[in-house]
């Protein structure tokens, strides 16, 4: 049943939580950052340290936490993508309180629509949703569309998978998170299968919560 005409409807709560010193804000229409996703931000971080100059990359970058956290120390530029309008309000506010508006810019829509042919980027950044749709609602708590992986839950990291491809540049590197090492070793699969190989999977490192995979071109 939807709202009875002329009544309000109030808008979700917005809450916020400091992410490694950053305030992040979000409400429950994206989802809440998770401590443990920290890792992420701090390896990729490190790993700019040795990378080209240019952008930096998000894919479904939710409430921007993980990106931001990532660039701020490096002062980089940021591309947030995601198909949720909400989420891309939260990263223009948490860029602002951040004192980095100048720094980010925001994609509302499918990755393989908003990233121009031409772009790559030397460091990207992904946290797709990676729960297979029939457990989907062992997470209440959490919005669909930031969880839904489809049908085996790898829907999403093919997308992002065939978007490391086409824009990461020579030597460039990727930061991938998943839910567990047996998709990890399905992302090694798939990059092993794919003509012509140019990205590796190099790296994998796992956390109570989740796992991180890194991703390098080699070719």
């Amino acid at each position: 049943m939807g709202p009875v005409p002329g009544m309000t409807v109030a808008e979700p709560s917005v809450q916020t939580t400091d992410f490694g010193g950053l305030t992040i804000a979000f409400d429950d229409r994206v989802l809440r950052p998770r401590a443990w996703t920290l890792a992420q931000s701090q390896w990729a971080e490190d790993m700019l340290a040795q990378l080209s100059a240019g952008p930096v990359l998000e894919l479904c970058t939710g409430a921007g936490h993980i990106g931001l956290r990532a660039v701020a120390p490096h002062r980089r530029r940021l591309v947030a993508v995601d198909v949720n309008p909400t989420a891309c309000h939260f990263v223009q506010q948490n860029a602002k309180a951040a004192g980095m508006a100048d720094l980010v810019e925001t994609r509302l829509g499918s990755m393989d629509e908003v990233l121009r042919p031409d772009e790559t980027f030397p460091l990207i950044i992904a946290d797709p949703p990676w729960v297979p749709r029939p457990e989907v609602g062992t997470y209440p708590e959490d919005p669909m569309v930031a969880i839904d992986g489809g049908d085996d839950g790898m829907e999403v990291v093919r997308s992002c998978l065939a978007a490391i491809r086409r824009h990461l540049t020579s030597r460039g590197v990727a930061v991938l998170q998943l839910g567990t090492v047996q998709q990890a070793e399905d992302v090694s699969d798939l990059l092993d299968s794919a003509a012509p190989q140019t990205i590796r999977m190099t790296e994998l490192r796992t956390y109570d919560r989740g796992v991180l995979v890194r991703l390098d071109r080699v070719g």
